[in-house]
């Protein structure tokens, strides 16, 4: 499963684009309020450190609108996705800018159904958006096991993201079912490492080396 990273941290990026942790990053107009940064510029630095696609959304909600976007945004760097709404006027311009060979990520998904007609209009990637279903009591788990399904019999192409990404658990379970990719926050990409066994064994360990009195350097 590819790891996307869901920030515009240039920094954060950075290190865990160095650790090969990053196969991709994921941005959206709420990241970049965060960032505090023209999204232009932002966007051309992530594109200059990291190889794989960066997702950059439009906001406009008209198809030829986000169509013009979309061009805008595409020609910053080969390796930028754009990211569109899964909205009737988003499926449009999907089908016009994959068509003109650009990566698109039809972000926003909530429905298997949603998901099937983006693969239909020549998504990239599909954004089906876990934790929000999580938040209002449905599972979001289930959703990805669905679109998997689907995308499975009829061999569609479209690569499944899983995003907003909230735990650990969240991250075991989309590569259980079989996620093409997940996106997340940088921590929570970093909490991945973490177990308690872990920090228990090293200390043992240290201890126990510490009472040998030897020295490696």
């Amino acid at each position: 499963m590819k790891f996307f990273v869901d920030t515009a941290d240039v920094a954060a990026i950075r290190e865990l684009n160095e650790l090969g942790m990053v196969d991709g990053v994921t941005t959206n107009p709420s990241i970049i309020l965060k960032a505090g940064r023209d999204i232009l510029e932002v966007t051309k630095e992530i594109c200059d450190i990291v190889d794989g696609p960066v997702s950059s959304e439009v906001v406009a909600t008209t198809a030829d609108a986000m169509i013009a976007e979309g061009r805008k945004l595409a020609a910053i760097a080969p390796n930028i996705a754009v990211k569109l709404p899964l909205t009737w006027d988003g499926l449009k311009a999907c089908k016009v800018l994959s068509g003109e060979g650009k990566m698109v990520n039809v972000t926003l998904c909530f429905s298997a159904n949603q998901a099937l007609l983006a693969a239909k209009a020549g998504a990239t990637f599909i954004s089906p958006f876990i934790g929000r279903l999580d938040d209002i009591n449905m599972d979001g788990l289930d959703l990805i096991q669905d679109i998997r399904i689907i995308y499975d019999n009829y061999g569609f192409e479209t690569q499944i993201l899983a995003a907003s990404i909230r735990t650990v658990n969240h991250v075991t379970d989309v590569a259980r079912i079989g996620a093409d990719v997940m996106t997340a926050p940088p921590e929570v990409i970093r909490k991945l490492v973490s177990h308690p066994l872990t920090d228990a064994g090293l200390a043992t360990f240290l201890k126990d080396w510490e009472k040998t009195g030897q020295k490696i350097l």
